[in-house]
Parts: structure tokens; sequence; C-alpha cells
């Protein structure tokens, strides 16, 4: 396990966020973490495929057209 573990603090750093937010992840199961003992720990990787997850990639407007097209 190469991975390093990550407090939410570091989690909400990372992602420029509040540690709530963070929290609020763990509550409603959007992102991965280990639990140690009653600590919640959040692996570097996780974080990552977290961030990946939910890119959202830009789009032309031709392309939305033919989206919105397909599904009607």
């Amino acid at each position: 396990m190469d991975d390093e573990l990550l407090t939410a603090d570091e989690v909400a750093a990372r992602l420029r966020a509040t540690p709530r937010f963070v929290r609020r992840l763990v509550a409603e199961r959007l992102i991965e973490y280990v639990k140690v003992g009653r600590l919640v720990r959040f692996e570097a990787s996780a974080v990552a495929a977290y961030i990946e997850k939910n890119r959202v990639v830009p789009i032309s407007r031709a392309q939305l057209r033919r989206y919105l097209r397909e599904s009607a």
C-alpha cells in the first residue's frame, strides 16, 4: 500500500473546500474512505478518483443539440 492516508482537513485543503463538505461526501458515500478505528482517512488515489469522476468537459453547441435530439 503506497498511498498515504489523508485526514478530512487535508482532503478539504486539496479540494479547496470545507471539512464539512468532506464529511458530507463521506455521509453520502460519494468518496471512498478508510476507517482506522473510529477515524476516517482517505487515500490520495481516492481523492484523485473523486475529482476525475466529477470532471465536466465542455461540449460544442452542435454536440449539445445532437445529444438533446438523441435523448428526446
